[in-house]
């Protein structure tokens, strides 16, 4: 028994500069133009026997524009990063650069008083174990680029550092096939996006 679950990134909902820790912000004009012209590509994943979603409004919006009508899942929220929730990285930089420096090097930091990397990675893992495993079974999930990130992290049993080396694009998909504990990483080709 196996299943197929199709990562999709939300689109923006800022410019990369202004991006926010757990931001709670809606989809902007940016990032409705993005899903309008990707959506074309998107639309067989609309066929997944089942369709959720993270609980931010960005990723509930997407998978609407997409026409999925997903259901939120809470564990696949962000990480929760406690005071530094709504921050830019460098704010949070300005204000505790031990403190950042410390949660960058060490995956079991809370140094922000939040949920540790790796408690987060677990969290992500935990849902994608727990997925239904009927022989056969496709999933799509419009997450946040960091549970997108946390997912792979889990499913390639990479080193807790690979985190922060995948580049996680708005609306790009990632495709795990497998079960519990054994899944692969499976790349389609996408048309090119400008």
């Amino acid at each position: 028994m196996h299943v197929r679950v199709t990562l999709i990134a939300a689109a923006r909902s800022s410019s990369l500069l202004a991006e926010r820790f757990d931001d709670d912000r809606p989809l902007d004009q940016a990032g409705w133009d993005e899903v309008q012209r990707v959506a074309h590509a998107l639309v067989p994943l609309a066929a997944a026997e089942l369709r959720y979603c993270s609980p931010t409004p960005r990723s509930r919006a997407t998978g609407d524009a997409l026409g999925l009508a997903p259901l939120a899942q809470p564990a696949l929220r962000d990480c929760d990063m406690g005071r530094w929730r709504g921050l830019t990285l460098g704010e949070a930089m300005a204000r505790e650069p031990e403190a950042v420096d410390a949660w960058l090097a060490d995956p079991y930091s809370a140094a922000h008083g939040g949920e540790p990397l790796m408690e987060f990675v677990r969290r992500v893992g935990h849902w994608l174990d727990t997925r239904p495993a009927d022989d056969g079974g496709r999933i799509v999930a419009v997450a946040e680029p960091a549970v997108v990130r946390a997912a792979l992290v889990y499913a390639l049993k990479a080193p807790p550092s690979t985190y922060w080396n995948l580049d996680v694009r708005p609306l790009s998909t990632a495709t795990l096939t497998g079960r519990a504990g054994r899944w692969n990483l499976r790349l389609d080709a996408q048309p090119a996006r400008v």
